[in-house]
């Protein structure tokens, strides 16, 4: 909920009896950093719990991170399904994408090169004399 009492521990200091609802610190800046040096990102899924806050800090921090990058022309940025739209949508970071879908597992499916029912049906209907 909302306000609830949270503390950023280290994941493998995390008691068993509590959750894990965002990257901290340090895994985002290395999640940032890792996108500096990268050609493509391919996103699918916020890092967190991004619609309760604190815990959209790391969503919100990758996602102004790529959408900069990707305007400064040294990243092409594709971000695909409901959530990761939302949640792009609500870091303000959405517009800086290259291309962003709301397709998620269609999309994950379609990178890993499977065929999709309604792509190849539009396909076939593309080649059928008109």
């Amino acid at each position: 909920r909302a306000g609830a009492d949270s503390e950023v521990v280290a994941a493998d200091a995390c008691p068993a009896d509590a959750m894990i609802l965002d990257a901290g610190p340090d895994a985002t800046a290395d999640i940032v950093a890792a996108m500096a040096r990268a050609k493509t990102l391919i996103w699918n899924g916020p890092l967190g719990a991004f619609e309760i806050a604190p815990f959209d800090t790391a969503t919100n921090a990758a996602a102004r991170a790529a959408a900069a990058a990707t305007q400064a022309g040294h990243l092409i940025s594709v971000a695909g399904g409901g959530d990761t739209v939302a949640a792009l949508n609500q870091a303000g970071a959405a517009q800086g994408f290259t291309y962003i879908s709301t397709a998620g597992g269609a999309f994950l499916e379609w990178m890993e090169g499977k065929t999709l029912p309604g792509v190849a049906a539009l396909i076939a209907a593309a080649h059928q004399p008109g």
